[in-house]
């Protein structure tokens, strides 16, 4: 099966994720605008607590994280990958979903966590970018706290209400424009709340789904939305040697992997990636988180 096709029926699944439980994502590029520096997103000062040894590959500690200038007309700026490399360099990045109105069903017992996941991630020592939503930060404020305390990992904003912000979206609802930014505002504030630390100013929309309108009623947040260039395919997935296997074969250069970091919508993330990680280092691939990556 070539790769046109496989991507289009990993589109087709991620929608199905969203319509059932908010867990998907699309494959919507745009032009990235050239870098510029950034002040850091403030936060409340929280005492420091332990947290594991990050690797080599983790680099040193950002106080102000790079992102990129504005678009046309002052427009929030997109980031899909890093272009013009050569660098062996990779991002993973994990959508924690969860959307303000299953508190339900999390109390019925489903899990929209993975702390497996990110115990493997932590044994392999994987620098990692969590997209995540303020509806999952306040569900697990205590996972929120230790992986936003850990140099290893970094905690981006996927949304307070992983509602999206361009209609037609897999069925969404929809955040009005006057809204948006008070939801992104909101997450971060649930960040926060939970004791986080390694915050940084991107934004990922739910379900991949955006506009001018959507990035033009961002742009006081002054974020730069992070898209992606590999689909995993771990939405609903059963097979984890299958969502290795796209991986492998998608990734290339300052490539930004989109996976997800919810055991009822994608289970199989896991076992993923103990395969995905050693076969690119072996491959000479070194993974960094975005932040990482947006500087090159």
């Amino acid at each position: 099966m070539n790769i046109f096709v496989r991507r289009l029926i990993a589109v087709a699944v991620l929608g199905a994720v969203l319509a059932g439980c908010g867990a998907g994502t699309d494959n919507t590029p745009r032009k990235s605008a050239a870098p510029a520096s950034a002040s850091p997103l403030p936060s409340a000062p929280v005492a420091p607590g332990p947290a594991p040894s990050a690797s080599r590959e983790a680099g040193p500690k950002q106080s102000a994280p790079p992102m990129l200038a504005p678009g046309p007309g002052g427009l929030t700026p997109v980031f899909e990958r890093a272009r013009n490399t050569m660098d062996k360099t990779v991002a993973l990045t994990f959508d924690a979903d969860m959307t303000a109105d299953q508190g339900p069903r999390a109390a019925g017992g489903e899990r929209f966590d993975n702390p497996g996941l990110i115990a493997s991630l932590r044994r392999l020592k994987v620098p990692s970018t969590v997209f995540m939503t303020g509806r999952w930060a306040e569900e697990y404020p205590d996972q929120t706290r230790s992986i936003g305390r850990d140099p290893l990992f970094e905690i981006a904003n996927h949304s307070y209400s992983h509602h999206a912000f361009k209609s037609p979206c897999y069925g969404l609802p929809t955040v009005g424009a006057e809204q948006m930014r008070t939801d992104v505002d909101r997450a971060f504030a649930a960040f926060r709340k939970a004791g986080a630390r390694h915050i940084v100013p991107y934004f990922r929309f739910p379900g991949g789904c955006y506009d001018d309108r959507a990035l033009r009623a961002l742009a006081p947040a002054k974020v730069t939305a992070v898209q992606w260039d590999v689909v995993s395919g771990d939405a609903f997935a059963s097979d984890g040697d299958a969502v290795a296997e796209q991986v492998l074969e998608d990734v290339r250069p300052g490539s930004v992997v989109v996976m997800h970091c919810t055991r009822s919508a994608a289970p199989v993330t896991d076992r993923a990636i103990r395969r995905i990680v050693p076969e690119l280092r072996k491959r000479g691939y070194r993974f960094v988180k975005v932040s990482d990556l947006m500087k090159r």
